[in-house]
């Protein structure tokens, strides 16, 4: 064996923590577009609060005071259609990056974290305690962990990735769907999946991760035949 075998090999060079790249556009924008941004950026803290205080405000309305509940969501959710219900407790990031359809109900602990953008259809049903998140972190601790700004101020880099959510869906309860996913048009999502990947169209889904079970279709018509009579 020669000396040269002997010799440790070098280490590689060590990976430094990722850092944001320059030039950039706003912190909202880089965030909108999926890239990695600062959410401790004034313009995103102060939406976030001031959502934070619409979900606080609309959370603690009695539930007969339809007026102005209504009006608390018109200003949480300015992209949202028609006959809107909404629960409650509900909880947003920021409300106005998510878009809603027509007759849109959310059971009680609706959670959308919008910091990518969330799209929802018509006449879709969210049971309880369903969650949107398309929050994303990078996965080695060394770009993940909080870090300390020359002002003392403490900031993290994030990353989102939207959700689309197509027209005359059913959400079990506890359903979470991450980033990143659609979900087909009249989809049934079964309590308690977690959707880490697009669903085709009138499937119905279950587990964790969510997989398509079967079908919908028009043979399902029959199965509540008897009820109506």
């Amino acid at each position: 064996m020669t000396a040269a075998q002997h010799d440790p090999q070098p280490l590689p060079a060590p990976i430094p923590p990722v850092e944001l790249r320059t030039p950039r556009r706003s912190e909202r924008e880089e965030m909108l577009d999926g890239k990695l941004y600062n959410p401790a950026d004034p313009e995103l803290t102060a939406l976030r609060e001031r959502a934070g205080d619409l979900c606080t405000q609309f959370n603690a309305l009695p539930r007969g005071d339809h007026e102005t509940r209504a009006a608390v969501l018109d200003e949480l959710l300015p992209r949202h259609g028609e006959n809107l219900d909404i629960l409650g407790p509900v909880f947003f990031d920021y409300g106005v990056h998510t878009t809603m359809g027509d007759r849109v109900f959310a059971n009680f602990n609706f959670t959308v974290l919008d910091c990518a953008p969330v799209t929802i259809g018509d006449d879709v049903l969210f049971g309880p305690n369903v969650s949107l998140l398309p929050p994303m972190h990078p996965l080695r601790w060394q770009d993940r962990n909080v870090r300390k700004a020359a002002d003392g101020s403490y900031y993290d880099y994030e990353y989102g990735r939207p959700i689309v959510i197509g027209s005359n869906c059913w959400f079990g309860g506890n359903v979470t769907v991450l980033g990143g996913v659609t979900i087909g048009e009249g989809c049934v999502i079964g309590a308690g999946s977690v959707v880490t990947k697009d669903i085709p169209p009138h499937s119905v889904a279950v587990g964790n991760p969510a997989r398509v079970i079967r079908t919908i279709s028009d043979a399902d018509a029959s199965a509540l035949q008897d009820y109506a009579q």
